[in-house]
């Protein structure tokens, strides 16, 4: 059976709980949601926009960590706390992407953790 490895960088807020940042298994890295947190842990005031630049941030940043980039992933799943978010959302999610496009889910919930906005996770080539 293959080795699970944690993957952790000081680029992106640690795990505030008993989870890895990412975890590479099968060729694969698996990224844990990213909310808008500085990588000293502060949450990014400003809006959806801001919000959204700061997680995308730290998807990138735990994906170099493990080997990875944007440029390998295969799948995005995003969380919004409204969904009238949604456009200005997409609109800077847009700009970390290019074609062909990773495979998406988009949902709205309830909450999400520490009052923000937004939350994405995902998977990655390695």
């Amino acid at each position: 059976m293959e080795e699970l490895k944690p993957v952790s960088t000081e680029r992106a807020p640690r795990a505030v709980g008993p989870y890895s940042q990412a975890v590479k298994a099968g060729g694969f890295v698996f990224v844990s949601g990213q909310i808008p947190l500085t990588p000293e842990g502060e949450v990014v005031e400003g809006g959806i926009r801001a919000q959204t630049e700061r997680v995308m941030e730290n998807l990138k940043a735990v994906l170099e960590a493990a080997g990875s980039g944007l440029e390998k992933v295969v799948q995005t799943t995003c969380f919004l706390a409204e969904m009238e978010d949604f456009p200005a959302f997409n609109e800077v999610y847009a700009r970390y992407f290019l074609p062909p496009y990773p495979a998406r889910a988009t949902v709205a919930v309830k909450a999400l953790p520490r009052g923000v906005r937004v939350e994405v996770a995902c998977i990655a080539r390695e």
